[in-house]
């Protein structure tokens, strides 16, 4: 594609581009009012943050919530996807999304962990290697973030995640609580919300081969292959090895796709590609194959080659403060890599502590993910130690309408914990079910 031509309309609108239409692109009305801005975290670790002003039609962005969204990956850029893919003001092509999120709340996207996205390291040592360091460069970013703008101290602050975002979420979740209740942070919490949450690895691993053959997706033997090879991860992990449950997850990814003709793991309905993408990234170094297969399947999924461009082209020029040596996506893989340890340990007890804490704690799936299949959710739910779990298992769940008779959703709330099933959706519930995540986001942040 040709360099795109940029031109920024004002200060006051900052977020409308207008670019050539006869490039593909579109003349966008003005948007809502933003900003950006870089946090040194740690010594040689540097995060970016991008904060969008709720555009709600009839309040002042002081009087409806501040939602943070962190992406998955670990690696994805919130600032990319989540934000030009999902929720944000404006798709990746510029023009505006009837869904954003701003109606309802202002929006802060961080690329997290340092390396993501347009963070950056500036020594190999730098990188996270466990959701604590990640929560702890949170705090740094959120600290700073608060006391700049301190008007967002008063208004309800709620974290939204997916995927590998979701198990960040979490030890995020219990740190600021945390950092709250000392007087560090000046923060008025509302929650968490784990969206297709990676929280207990194995159990979604132990899922895939029954939810599959359930679906017709598996015959009876391809059933036992899964299974067997979903039973040596386990095997693994109760042995405390890590790394090699890590190997072993990617390696029962690869009888998943011999035997349901490479179904997509992030929707059911459509098949894999990303395995015969042939592009710089995928040939990317890592300490084993299985590893760069795991990389291939789940963090090139997030930086697709037209989002690449957006970010490395228009979208840099607009910002101005990115380093001459920072590429957006640059050091994603040396993320993935670093973290790789910490890929299938489970978080439960982090979620106990926030529902024992009195945090409200949400957890959303779609009905069509595999990677984190809402089997395997419903499992480690099943498994945690508070005090109500009883009362919400015995709830009915309640359908959730849209404007038609057809069901979107059903939920269940039990005190200050909530889950949604999200109808046809996959991994990305709001790419897939943009108007029920919407409704969702209201209905959490009690605007509904």
């Amino acid at each position: 594609m040709e360099t795109l031509s940029l031109v920024l309309l004002s200060i006051i609108t900052p977020c409308s581009l207008l670019l050539s239409p006869a490039q593909g692109w579109v003349i966008n009305k003005p948007e809502a009012k933003e900003d950006w801005n870089y946090v040194k975290v740690r010594s040689d670790a540097f995060m970016f943050w991008w904060l969008y002003y709720a555009d709600h039609p009839t309040k002042n962005y002081t009087e409806v919530p501040l939602v943070l969204w962190l992406q998955g990956g670990p690696g994805g850029s919130s600032c990319g996807f989540g934000n030009f893919e999902e929720i944000g003001p404006l798709t990746t092509k510029l023009t505006h999304r009837e869904s954003s999120w701003i109606q309802a709340a202002s929006l802060l996207f961080v690329d997290n962990p340092v390396g993501t996205g347009y963070s950056y390291t500036t020594a190999p040592g730098a990188f996270a290697k466990d959701v604590n360091t990640v929560a702890a460069d949170m705090l740094v970013l959120l600290k700073e973030f608060f006391e700049a703008k301190s008007e967002f101290q008063r208004i309800p602050f709620y974290i939204f995640s997916e995927s590998y975002g979701g198990k960040m979420a979490a030890a995020i979740s219990l740190a600021l609580h945390k950092a709250i209740t000392a007087g560090s942070i000046k923060c008025n919490f509302g929650g968490v919300a784990l969206g297709d949450s990676w929280i207990s690895p194995i159990d979604s691993v132990l899922s895939w081969g029954p939810y599959l053959y359930s679906i017709s997706l598996l015959d009876e033997k391809g059933l036992k292959e899964v299974q067997s090879s979903a039973n040596a991860v386990q095997d693994a992990l109760n042995k405390g090895q890590f790394d090699q449950a890590t190997e072993l997850w990617s390696q029962t990814e690869d009888v998943i796709e011999q035997n349901a003709d490479s179904v997509n793991f992030y929707n059911i309905l459509t098949k894999n590609s990303l395995m015969d993408k042939n592009n710089s990234r995928t040939n990317l170094k890592f300490s084993n194959q299985y590893l760069g297969k795991l990389y291939q399947r789940h963090l090139l999924y997030l930086e697709q080659d037209d989002l690449d461009e957006l970010m490395n082209g228009p979208i840099r020029a607009k910002l101005k403060i990115i380093p001459e040596s920072v590429m957006w996506g640059g050091q994603s893989s040396e993320v993935f890599a670093n973290m790789a340890g910490d890929f299938m340990k489970p978080v439960i007890s982090i979620v106990d502590e926030l529902l024992c804490a009195g945090i409200n704690v949400t957890v959303y799936n779609g009905q069509l993910d595999l990677i984190v299949d809402t089997v395997g959710q419903e499992s480690w739910v099943k498994q945690l130690k508070w005090t109500k779990l009883d009362q919400f298992k015995n709830l009915h769940w309640t359908p959730l309408h849209l404007d038609s008779s057809e069901t979107a959703a059903f939920y269940k709330s039990w005190d200050n914990f909530h889950f949604y099933w999200i109808m046809k959706a996959g991994h990305m519930v709001p790419s897939d079910q943009p108007k029920t995540s919407l409704k969702m986001l209201r209905m959490i942040t009690n605007q509904e």
